[in-house]
């Protein structure tokens, strides 16, 4: 089983923000997702890559390990290209180093303990090069939804911490270097130096006992976009409930709100539009479990006409004297596309079994909706009805 620390350095720009988050999240189930099933994947390969480029495993054991990482889910040419990059990167850093300090070597998935400063802190360091005068840590970020700055990243610097703590001995390090590869966002590289002495400063008088407050679940709470975002308390957080409500307190004229309160309400957009997203999807949720939720039901959402047999629709639009160079643009043109070009009433008359209209996915409504309610007991055995007839 992983073991997961209670203040992740992954998790630090919350815990550090949102003191009282840590504990309340663990209220909540940890759930895993494609995105960070596929990430998981990514760094398995761009790790083995590392070690190859960094001369710790043969071609061949490179080779067969890769062969075996490609017959997953997630592998392929892209997330491979992602893994040469990194690959490339820290052996040039690396040499880089090397050049500089004749001693510096280079460490793969380092596990690192920060608990000096955090109660029970610990993480794992994609690479660590170490060095005279200088420690360097790279981190790879294989998303690419939104780009993650090493300036100041308080994850970064608290694996430094650790690195500190476990190589501080080796070397008279005075200069951390802190660098996030993005390969995804082109290749983005951000990086970041702090000296020893003002990493240590701001451990010890920003990062210790803020650690001691969130360990405790003391504090205040902080709500905000960013805070909130990967916090499993999102849904139900009455801090963050509360946060967005004030904006909608009564104001000083009963009958009318200011621009200047309409410039504050939409300054927060971002952060409303997120939070009643997570209200949609806690509802959501529950009445997709069978719990009933006063004023809302499920009905069935849209879904787009399609066509079930490719291969039936081109023979049978030939068969009714249509060329099939007509049918194609690059590939079978779109039903719609059809019915443009043929006319609605022969392109029905030709294919009407085969045009399909699937079950739209359940969405959520107000019960006052006239659409029928979607129960999902009655779709699971009605799909198992079709499947069995």
């Amino acid at each position: 089983m992983v073991k997961h620390a209670l203040l992740s350095a992954s998790g630090a720009h919350r815990w550090l923000e949102c003191t009282p988050s840590a504990k309340l999240e663990e209220q909540f189930p940890k759930k895993t997702s494609s995105y960070a099933e596929e990430g998981t994947a990514a760094h398995e390969l761009a790790e083995l890559t590392a070690r190859y480029w960094l001369g710790e495993i043969t071609e061949a054991e490179y080779e067969n390990r890769r062969d075996e990482l490609a017959k997953g889910t997630y592998y392929n040419a892209e997330m491979q290209e992602c893994a040469n990059d990194y690959g490339k990167l820290v052996f040039e850093k690396y040499k880089q180093a090397r050049e500089n300090c004749e001693d510096a070597f280079a460490e793969l998935e380092v596990k690192v303990d920060f608990s000096k400063w955090v109660k029970a802190g610990f993480g794992t360091g994609d690479c660590i090069i170490v060095a005279d005068n200088i420690l360097e840590i790279i981190d790879l970020k294989y998303g690419k939804g939104v780009r993650v700055e090493a300036t100041g990243n308080p994850q970064m610097r608290l694996y430094a911490l650790g690195a500190l703590t476990k190589y501080g001995t080796l070397f008279d390090i005075d200069t951390v270097r802190m660098t996030i590869f993005q390969p995804r966002l082109s290749g983005a590289q951000s990086s970041d130096e702090i000296s020893v002495k003002d990493l240590t400063a701001w451990a010890n008088k920003y990062v210790k006992p803020r650690a001691k407050l969130a360990y405790k679940g003391e504090g205040d709470f902080a709500p905000s976009e960013e805070v909130c975002k990967f916090c499993r308390a999102k849904e139900q957080c009455r801090a963050r409930a509360e946060h967005n409500l004030k904006l909608f307190d009564e104001a000083p004229d009963p009958l009318i709100i200011s621009a200047d309160e309409a410039g504050v309400i939409l300054e927060k957009a971002a952060d409303i539009r997120a939070w009643l997203s997570d209200l949609e999807n806690l509802v959501f949720g529950n009445l997709m479990d069978g719990k009933p939720i006063a004023g809302w039901k499920l009905v069935e959402g849209r879904s787009n006409r399609k066509l079930a047999d490719e291969e039936k629709v081109v023979e049978a639009m030939k068969a009714a004297g249509y060329d099939e160079a007509l049918l194609y643009d690059r590939k079978l043109i779109t039903l719609t596309q059809m019915e443009s070009d043929f006319g609605k009433k022969a392109v029905a008359e030709i294919l009407g079994p085969l045009i399909v209209k699937p079950k739209g996915k359940p969405t959520l409504a107000p019960a006052s909706s006239n659409k029928p309610e979607y129960k999902p007991d009655e779709q699971v055995l009605a799909a198992f009805d079709e499947t069995e007839g």
